[in-house]
């Protein structure tokens, strides 16, 4: 289950940031409450995110989705993430300041070039748990 995926140093926060917007966009497109916020459909989409942050070949150094070369988002969840990032990105200043704000200087950051083999999230959970 991809709940149960440890993200390590800036990955967490750039889960935090999409799993707000998320909530956001879960509660004005599906009415959802605060107790059943997010809804079945959006918690799939979360643990799809998750799965794919720790897949990231770029590791903690990964840019930000929308600057990235390496498009890893199936094509409808991909679609999904814009939806989402359209409508809750402009909200995110009132709602979640300090999320929004280090999410706009991620988008800024340059891309790096292409990613060495196993630096992901992913194979570094593994090494630490040969270890």
């Amino acid at each position: 289950m991809a709940s149960d995926i440890i993200l390590l140093g800036g990955l967490q926060q750039e889960f935090a940031t999409i799993e707000a917007m998320v909530k956001l966009y879960c509660r004005a497109h599906h009415k959802s409450t605060s107790a059943a916020c997010p809804c079945p459909d959006c918690i799939e989409f979360l643990d799809y995110a998750r799965e794919k942050l720790d897949r990231c070949p770029y590791g903690e150094k990964k840019p930000a989705c929308n600057r990235c070369p390496i498009h890893c988002y199936k094509p409808e969840q991909r679609q999904q993430a814009k939806t989402i990032m359209r409508f809750a990105g402009p909200r995110m200043l009132l709602a979640h300041p300090l999320l929004a704000i280090r999410h706009l200087r991620l988008e800024r950051r340059p891309v790096p070039d292409l990613p060495q083999e196993n630096v992901s999230n992913r194979q570094r959970r593994k090494q630490f748990s040969n270890n």
